[in-house]
């Protein structure tokens, strides 16, 4: 099983992309992030014709989730991160595909530093933390996954000197992330690739991609029973060096199929 996420930075505008992906990846579970439409602009009828079922989270003009599946039926079981029924931001968006619970997520940007919107992710951060609690112990697999707007470590960015002031390498921000690392979850790219330069994020300027300086901002975290099942985690670069592409390239992750029980 093939699992995906990509932040595709406006799903209509960059449709051709994200198409040309789906046919060369075959992913069959994928979340996306950014989707910058509102509900009844989702191009559903699109994604269906690749051979995908949908669900989605819009907003107009700003963020967006949505989970992909060509390998059966959605069942969705959230939409929206609980901790604060005011919060009407769509960020999250959950659901089990082949016996797998997928939680989808777009972490807020929080600059500028500080302010309101550093606080507000701080504050979307410990309400994470809090659901993501609630999941680690489940028996069936469980992948988190999305753009988490965090540069974890060092390793992670492209010279991190230049990040100090910034929401997404902040201490606090990036304590958070390790907390969630402290309740039990793999990051999954780490775990396969801990001392590796990889990036899945480069600015649009300065031919940052072309220079390889990115940052590695996106993830998928895995729980134990997903965990056991991890045979390869990669990112995707090819995206990225299309024509009017997103900032963001795809991450993916294999899991091996469950052990089939014997008959007595």
């Amino acid at each position: 099983m093939k699992i995906a996420t990509y932040n595709v930075n406006g799903i209509n505008g960059r449709l051709p992309v994200l198409l040309r992906w789906l046919d060369l990846a075959q992913p069959d579970i994928v979340c996306l992030q950014e989707l910058k439409a509102p509900q009844e602009k989702f191009p559903q009828a699109a994604i269906n014709a690749a051979g995908y079922q949908a669900i989605w989270h819009g907003q107009s003009r700003w963020n967006g989730v949505a989970l992909l599946s060509r390998i059966g039926e959605i069942h969705e079981t959230r939409r929206g991160l609980p901790g604060d029924p005011e919060d009407l931001q769509s960020r999250f968006i959950e659901a089990a595909v082949g016996g797998v619970l997928v939680a989808g997520l777009y972490l807020p940007n929080g600059n500028p530093r500080p302010g309101p919107k550093f606080d507000y992710k701080l504050r979307w951060f410990e309400r994470l933390e809090a659901h993501l609690a609630t999941l680690i112990d489940l028996d069936a697999p469980v992948v988190v996954l999305g753009d988490f707007n965090v540069m974890p470590t060092d390793k992670d960015v492209y010279k991190p000197e230049r990040w100090q002031d910034d929401a997404l390498f902040a201490p606090e921000v990036r304590a958070a992330y390790h907390r969630l690392l402290e309740q039990g979850w793999t990051d999954a790219i780490r775990h396969l690739h801990p001392d590796a330069t990889i990036y899945t994020f480069w600015d649009y300027w300065r031919r940052a991609f072309e220079r390889n300086a990115g940052l590695r901002i996106d993830h998928l975290l895995l729980n134990a029973p997903a965990r056991k099942r991890l045979v390869a985690a990669e990112v995707d670069t090819r995206p990225r060096g299309w024509e009017k592409t997103s900032d963001h390239t795809p991450v993916w992750i294999e899991l091996a199929d469950p052990p089939q029980r014997k008959r007595r």
